[in-house]
């Protein structure tokens, strides 16, 4: 009978189970005490607290006696299935009937379901029913009271725990075990290596022995013998009374009221090795080169036991992988080599957790070397494994080998979608959509559904344009419509909500096309939909807003918008003032741009150097060269240093407008401020010449700002000199083809000064490798100097402008 009421209730089947429990005296058999028991140990296993307290009253009324293995069920049912007073009350009636120290484990059980709670007013009876009765607290009860401290991220809590748990006992292995998890949970790795080291003490010195028990669980051999009562227990105050949350006892910050020292005490240091990529390379267990010796301690475990080896791989394991959440590469390399140094081979979860950790602070070259050694002693890397390193190769922007070993993933799982996300952000950093298109058609092949951040990279991955189209146009327009569309239908499919970063990201690709209705569409419903973004995300947007206005010369609109961030009283930045500045140029309006540098000032912003460039702009919209080298002068003068950008806004203008004695003095200026050109720079300097039909000296030119690109430094040119001579000199056919190979993706302008080098070779100029011999060169180093002005055609010189500011200096 008592097998048809389990059965029942393993249906779920409450109902038959209390009616064949209740009408059991009509029938031909009688339950007995151990029919009950059997009944209620299942109850305690499920938990079925209701059907414990119904099957309690009719023992009661039939006067069935209860057992200690009774008492053990109904406190564990009663205790998991949240029934915390009824389990107390059977706690005390345990405790007035016989006040032993065999009835502590009953109080171990509750402890144990509290834990999963963390109801500390409970925990807080439960001690106090002990002090009460005076049973005192074993090694179990440590272990209890340390799971609710770790649910409560209460890291004092731990220390005092530890304190006095180490006063009367020597904590086995299995026990330090979990302190140092739940140290390491809560990011005090310092401590937890101290307990590491307490641990490996026990191992050398075979003080600690361990067995399975019937569920083959590991335990200690040794008697867990209850220590005398306290009359207080101060660990129990600070734990109840604490309001740490566990994000505080995650990082630390509340740690100086604690002594974490108290973990150093009777231990042996471990020295410090730093491990390098040579003891690696070998492959083989160090063990069997190296041992460690401290003082008297000899630091092997080759006649260890095991079990207790084993206790430790994992320990070591656990610590290694606690340095991958908290960055700290140094200590996993530590712990890795003590690891090998002890004879402890490491497993692929240990490999796991140290690449990942030497990923993150060594660089993910390092880390394949570490794979390299796994795989030399026949060990295959976790999934999880290569999802760190495909990870670590998309951050490098080194995306076929991110891809390769997302491809030799057995299994793809939801958890690996952080690798596939930095895959896809790779693709958007190298505008490579034809990759992310298979990546996305992998996803739907393994049925992976997308996450908030896959979708905010596709809106910034294919919200752009793309090849063919150059610049927006109609087709375009439609094609970034469609695309966006499609993304969002997706993203609503998957229940998903847009965010800020989403909004954002699709309020700049309709901006990048031109879309400039859509776009305004979508930042009207930004503002609705996203309601609780703060000040500075909506500033943001609006940044993004004018940015996008004034490349599509809708100064009127960029106007407007900004005005209606001066009424919200929104942030603003140097980069949003600098960017209505460069509106300026469209109206064009100089004396709108000094009200906007005049409010830039009151706001408490500096101008920068991209400040002065778009200052430049608006005055060279007049082509007003002389405002714009007055202007180059003051920014010297403000002691901002200018780069190349700012030089070449007036070399565009001063080509368009055919001045070369402008362009002449502001290469000069460039090679004074000892600035690289780029090749925008020689672009403007030599179409200059060459328009006015100037070819020797544009040739001439070409060749020295080649030059300065690839290096102001003579004694650096010299010692490559041989190597360039025979790529530009080569008359092999693909010479310019290993050119772009061999330097396009190291240094990013040397290439094209190469093949520069190359053309001029081919027209017939001689190469010479000093450029400051150059005849060109050293006219205009005589011709110009800082207090000289180029000659400017008096005709471009534009009229004093009145146009009336649309900003004024009161904002």
């Amino acid at each position: 009978m008592q097998a048809d009421i389990v059965n029942a209730l393993r249906r779920g089947d409450r109902r038959r189970a209390s009616m064949i429990l209740s009408n059991f005296q009509n029938t031909n058999w009688a339950l007995t005490k151990e029919d009950f028991s059997y009944i209620l140990e299942y109850c305690a296993e499920a938990p079925d607290p209701l059907f414990v307290m119904e099957t309690l009253e009719l023992m009661e009324e039939k006067a069935i006696g209860l057992s200690k293995g009774i008492y053990r069920h109904v406190i564990r049912a009663l205790s998991r299935g949240g029934y915390t007073k009824e389990a107390l009350h059977w706690l005390n009636l345990l405790g007035e009937k016989e006040s032993t120290h065999a009835t502590l484990p009953f109080f171990n059980i509750f402890l144990n379901a509290c834990g999963s709670s963390a109801n500390l007013k409970d925990v807080e009876c439960c001690l106090e029913t002990l002090e009460n009765y005076l049973l005192g607290k074993s090694e179990i009860t440590y272990c209890e009271l340390l799971k609710i401290a770790v649910l409560q991220g209460n890291r004092p809590a731990i220390y005092d725990i530890w304190k006095d748990c180490t006063r009367h006992y020597s904590p086995s292995i299995i026990t330090q075990r979990r302190f140092l998890r739940a140290l390491t949970t809560l990011g005090d790795l310092h401590s937890a290596y101290h307990i590491l080291q307490r641990m490996v003490a026990i191992a050398t010195q075979r003080s600690d022995h361990l067995k399975l028990s019937s569920k083959g669980r590991y335990q200690s051999s040794r008697l867990d013998i209850p220590v005398l009562a306290l009359n207080e227990s101060e660990y129990l105050k600070l734990l109840v009374d604490c309001n740490l949350q566990p994000s505080q006892g995650a990082t630390g910050k509340n740690s100086a009221d604690v002594q974490p020292e108290i973990f150093e005490e009777k231990t042996h240091s471990l020295e410090t090795v730093q491990l390098n990529a040579d003891l690696l390379s070998t492959g083989n267990n160090l063990s069997d080169k190296v041992e460690l010796e401290n003082g008297s301690v000899r630091y092997t475990l080759r006649c260890a036991q095991s079990a207790v080896r084993r206790f430790l791989r994992w320990s070591f394991s656990d610590l290694i992988h606690a340095c991958v959440q908290f960055s700290n590469c140094q200590l996993a390399e530590q712990l890795f080599l003590e690891m090998q140094k002890l004879g402890l081979q490491p497993s692929k979860f240990t490999y796991d957790g140290f690449v990942k950790s030497v990923i993150a602070g060594k660089g993910i070259a390092y880390a394949m070397k570490v794979i390299e050694a796994m795989e030399r002693r026949g060990i295959k890397p976790y999934d999880d494994t290569l999802a760190a390193l495909s990870e670590g190769y998309s951050k490098n922007l080194q995306l076929d080998l991110a891809e390769d070993f997302l491809e030799r993933i057995s299994k793809i799982q939801p958890k690996h979608i952080r690798a596939i996300n930095a895959l896809l952000s790779g693709c958007e950093i190298m505008n490579e959509p034809e990759r992310a298109v298979h990546i996305l058609a992998k996803m739907k092949h393994v049925k992976m559904k997308a996450t908030l951040r896959t979708y905010e990279i596709l809106f910034s991955l294919f919200g752009n344009v793309n090849v063919p189209y150059e610049e927006g146009n109609v087709l375009s327009h439609a094609d970034v419509s469609k695309r966006i569309s499609i993304i969002e239908m997706d993203m609503l499919n998957n229940e998903l909500q847009h965010s800020f970063v989403s909004m954002k990201n699709i309020i700049r690709a309709f901006g990048a096309e031109g879309m400039i209705e859509e776009m305004l569409r979508y930042l009207n419903v930004a503002e609705n939909v996203l309601w609780n973004i703060n000040p500075y995300q909506k500033s943001d947007l609006y940044s993004v807003v004018l940015h996008a206005l004034v490349q599509a010369k809708e100064s009127h609109k960029a106007i407007r918008i900004f005005k209606t961030m001066r009424s919200c009283i929104l942030p603003t930045d140097v980069s949003i003032y600098t960017t209505m500045i460069e509106c300026c140029k469209w109206l064009p309006c100089f004396k709108s741009a000094s009200a906007l540098l005049s409010l830039m000032l009151q706001d408490g912003f500096h101008p920068t150097v991209v400040t002065y460039t778009s200052l430049l702009k608006v005055a060279l919209a007049k082509d007003d060269f002389e405002g714009a080298l007055d202007l180059l002068d003051i920014c010297k003068t403000e002691g901002i240093e200018p780069d190349i950008q700012i030089f070449n806004t007036i070399l565009s203008r001063a080509y368009t407008r055919g001045q070369i004695h402008v362009i002449e003095y502001i290469v000069e200026c460039i090679r004074r401020a000892k600035i690289q050109p780029d090749p925008s720079t020689l672009s403007y300097t030599f179409c200059a010449y060459e328009e006015h039909e100037l070819y020797n000296t544009a040739i001439e030119a070409l060749q020295v700002l080649s030059m300065r690109m690839i290096s102001e430094d003579v004694s650096i040119l010299g010692k490559k000199i041989t190597v360039f001579e025979d790529l530009i000199l080569s008359e092999e056919p693909d010479a310019e083809l290993r050119i772009i190979r061999a330097f396009e993706a190291a240094e990013e302008f040397l290439a094209m000064a190469l093949l520069n080098l190359r053309w001029c070779a081919t027209m017939g100029a001689t190469i010479s490798w000093s450029p400051e011999e150059s005849l060109w060169a050293r006219r205009l180093a005589s011709s110009y100097d800082d207090n000289k002005r180029p000659h400017i055609i008096p005709s471009e010189v534009p009229q004093s402008w009145e146009r009336k500011p649309y900003f004024g200096v009161s904002g």
